[in-house]
C-alpha cells in the first residue's frame, strides 16, 4: 500500500471517529487499499469508483490523484459496518439493490456529516 494510501485512510479514520454510528471505532489495522483499475472494466463493477470489502477498499484510482478522500472515506464506512454488520451488510444489496440499500445511504450522511471538519 502507497503512504498517499495509508495517509487517505487515517484521514477517513479521523473523520469517522467524531461519529458514533457503531459500538466501537472503526478499526484500520490490517484494512488495505488497493488500486485495481482493471476491477472497474467488469460489468459489475463499471459505474463505481470503489468498493469495500471486509479488509480491503478498492479504488478505480490512486488516492489524490482521482479517487478523493470523500470516495475513501464512503468505502472505510462500509468496512466498519463490515466489523459490525457483515451479513445484513451483504445481504442487504440483494433486498434492496444499491439505490435503496440503507447501508449506502448511512455512508453517504457519514461522508456529509464529516464533510466541513475534514476542510479544516
Amino acid at each position: 500500500m502507497t503512504e498517499a494510501a495509508r495517509a487517505a485512510l487515517r484521514r477517513a479514520k479521523a473523520r469517522l471517529d467524531t461519529l458514533a454510528l457503531y459500538p466501537e471505532p472503526v478499526r484500520i489495522d490490517g484494512v488495505r487499499v488497493r488500486v485495481v483499475p482493471w476491477l472497474f472494466r467488469l460489468p459489475v463493477a463499471r459505474r463505481f469508483q470503489g468498493l469495500a470489502s471486509r479488509r480491503t477498499i478498492y479504488l478505480r484510482h490512486p488516492p489524490g490523484a482521482g479517487a478523493s478522500d470523500d470516495l475513501v472515506t464512503h468505502e472505510l464506512v462500509h468496512v466498519w459496518q463490515a466489523q459490525h454488520r457483515w451479513l445484513a451488510l451483504n445481504l442487504s444489496y440483494l433486498r434492496w439493490g444499491y439505490r435503496r440499500n440503507p447501508f449506502e445511504r448511512e455512508a453517504r450522511e457519514a461522508v456529509a456529516a464529516t464533510r466541513d471538519a475534514a476542510r479544516r
